[in-house]
């Protein structure tokens, strides 16, 4: 089989077919994870990631390949999630960036598009990595680029770049020792491959042609933790946000997405004016987002007036999609099932109750704008309450199990009323998502991302914020606050492996200091005092203790009483931290 050209049906075919591939095979590129601990997410990320380009794609894809690969793009931007999630995301920007006026593309025009996304995505990391899914990506479009110079076949290039592609993820642990010593290859640069090789199947036709994928997110994996058994743990859970909102408070109830298409209906439809939009949209809604092109306007909004706000997007096009549910009947529903007593982790985080306001924040006048906003990202409600204390406006529920994607920031983002938002990721694996919502706004908000890779550095950043600085000082007093903070974290190994000079073994505690595992013990108090005593060196002053869910109080306390004997000097303060997965957060600072 021979194709001297693709068009948009066989680029929607070549796609599904590739989510589909990296679906199946997400729990392996997790388990690719370089750490050998509960919550590796690399193939999660990229999966939610392409199942939320594929439903952009299901739902609004049509026309040529440049259209299709557009409406791709918007899916996956907004749905990005962790770092592997922003690189997808950014790879096929560049190569719907290149394919916009084309129809279809022959294997020289083929072969640029994908130079072209690996040129965008090395541009939006600010630091790339050799080793990872770049230098895979990198390597098999500058081969795409030299063989298209040799053939006019497009399945023969796809399948060279495939192979291309697969030998320069078999280099990365040659790339980077940490994988070398490990034993793997980058996870991201896997979950490339997948996609690559459903491309290649699609092709070749030997995959059954598919019309469409399911919409819904694939569900999070839970074998790697559930199958490992852990010694015994206290049992414990917090009083979830959810128990602590009423009902009633829920102003604007009815939580409605649709597709306003603009092409449909064969009548003349009103010129489309965003701003006007959304500023109809907020005199009975909040929690707005449109995203809008020459043919489709994708809405989300809270409003109290379903029908009002339906009646105004008639004017604009064809209604499609519609999603409206009742937020009050959730909230009553999730109260009666008891899920406040023990909260399931959320597969998207949602952004809390806000107070009502009759207009969006980018329409209000500046003087009525507060000076400066506040977003965190954080997982346990006694970590989300540190940060509420210390004036967050808005905690997305997220961390290295479930990141916050693209659009969970720009949703938070726009329902905050201020002059000046700041976004603390609190993890090293949202910083790019969030910095991308940045970017996406920034003709509109104005936004700082405090690159913060840790709920210890993200308290310090909030510490060091003052009202009444300019936000330039502001930056820099918090960037100096972060890094003259010390991390640690304490969980478990979901697996034997060997970790620089470190002997690690499946189901015994590992500690690990900034993003090195530096101690390993069997037991949770052992691997504790092993870990902070590598922490802690002279002039340090400041202890601090986040407790996790699952951290037994006759363990705190031993190691807490362990502390003040070793480090009479030391101050020691504990909070419960509520977080899952890791039983202590530590934070040591001079």
């Amino acid at each position: 089989m021979s194709k001297r050209s693709i068009n948009g049906t066989d680029f929607t075919a070549m796609v599904l077919a590739g989510a589909k591939r990296l679906g199946d095979h997400a729990e392996h590129v997790n388990s690719l994870n370089v750490f050998p601990v509960p919550d590796g997410d690399t193939g999660t990320n990229m999966n939610l990631t392409m199942t939320a380009g594929v439903a952009e794609l299901n739902n609004n894809g049509s026309g040529g390949l440049g259209s299709r690969a557009n409406t791709l793009s918007k899916g996956l931007l907004m749905g990005a999630r962790g770092n592997s999630g922003v690189i997808l995301s950014q790879l096929f920007r560049g190569f719907a960036r290149y394919s916009a006026s084309y129809e279809e593309l022959n294997a020289m025009q083929f072969a640029a598009a994908l130079q072209s996304g690996v040129d965008t995505a090395y541009k939006a990391v600010v630091k790339p990595v050799e080793g990872t899914i770049l230098t895979v990506a990198k390597e098999a479009a500058k081969h795409a680029v030299h063989q298209a110079r040799r053939t006019t076949d497009i399945v023969d290039l796809m399948t060279d770049v495939l192979a291309k592609a697969k030998e320069a993820l078999a280099n990365t642990p040659e790339q980077l020792p940490v994988l070398k010593q490990v034993g793997v290859v980058d996870s991201g640069g896997q979950g490339l491959v997948y996609i690559y090789e459903g491309f290649v199947e699609q092709l070749t036709g030997k995959v059954k042609p598919l019309d469409s994928m399911p919409a819904q997110p694939a569900q999070v994996p839970t074998g790697a933790v559930s199958a490992i058994a852990v010694p015994h743990i206290e049992d414990h859970h917090d009083v979830s946000a959810q128990a602590k909102l009423i009902t009633e408070d829920i102003e604007f109830l009815y939580d409605m997405e649709f597709f306003i298409n603009r092409t449909l209906g064969g009548v003349p439809h009103a010129n489309f004016d965003e701003d006007q939009f959304r500023k109809a949209l907020s005199v009975n809604g909040d929690s707005i987002i449109v995203i809008a092109d020459d043919e489709i306007v994708k809405v989300h909004v809270h409003s109290k007036a379903p029908g009002e706000v339906l009646n105004l997007a008639l004017r604009y096009g064809e209604i499609t999609q519609i999603h409206i549910l009742n937020m009050r009947e959730q909230h009553r529903e999730l109260l009666s099932t008891g899920l406040d007593a023990a909260p399931m982790p959320e597969l998207f985080a949602d952004i809390p109750a806000e107070p009502a306001r009759s207009e969006d924040p980018a329409e209000l006048p500046a003087d009525e704008l507060a000076p400066y906003g506040f977003i965190a990202v954080a997982s346990g409600q006694g970590i989300a309450d540190i940060f509420k204390s210390l004036g967050v406006d808005v905690v997305l529920s997220g961390g290295q199990t479930m990141n916050p994607s693209t659009e969970d920031f720009v949703k938070a983002i726009h329902s905050i009323s201020a002059q000046h938002v700041f976004v603390l990721p609190n993890n090293s694996n949202i910083v790019l998502a969030a910095q991308q919502a940045r970017d996406l706004l920034e003709d509109e908000r104005s936004v700082t991302v405090i690159p913060s890779k840790s709920i210890p550095q993200g308290i310090a950043a909030a510490f060091a914020f003052q009202e009444d600085e300019s936000a330039e000082v502001n930056t820099e007093n918090m960037l100096n606050a972060v890094s003259h903070v010390k991390t640690g974290q304490v969980t478990y190994a979901i697996r034997d492996t060997m970790f620089d000079d470190l002997q690690i073994k499946a189901g015994h505690y590992i500690g690990i200091e900034n993003s090195k595992i530096v101690a390993t013990e069997e037991h949770l108090l052992e691997t504790s005092q092993a870990l902070l005593t590598k922490m802690l060196v002279g002039g340090d002053e400041i202890v601090t203790i986040l407790i996790g869910e699952d951290a037994a109080k006759e363990t705190t306390e031993s190691l807490v009483n362990w502390l003040n004997e070793t480090y009479p000097d030391v101050e020691v303060e504990t909070h419960d931290g509520g977080q899952p997965i890791y039983y202590y957060l530590f934070s040591v600072e001079s």
